[in-house]
């Protein structure tokens, strides 16, 4: 863990990031007027190509034939009919 005040976390932001994502340092503590006010640290990694599926089996594709019938119940509830 080291300190840094806010003008040299300017400064050298790219620096720190790197020190962080070589494992230089696991945290570092960001002061202004040497009081502590935020931690940088990395964000765990994330599989960004794993899916929640929230929706799974829940949304089902019409196909032309069922889309253009409910065309019709959605046009005759407009007019009416």
């Amino acid at each position: 863990m080291c300190k840094v005040n806010v003008l040299e976390a300017k400064t050298n932001f790219s620096k720190l990031l790197s020190m962080l994502e070589n494992k230089e340092e696991n945290e570092i503590i960001i002061c202004k007027n040497n009081n502590p006010v935020a931690t940088l640290c990395l964000v765990p990694q994330v599989d960004v190509n794993k899916r929640i599926g929230i929706a799974k089996n829940k949304i089902s594709v019409l196909d032309l034939d069922e889309f253009n019938s409910v065309d019709s119940e959605i046009t005759s509830s407009f007019l009416g009919l």
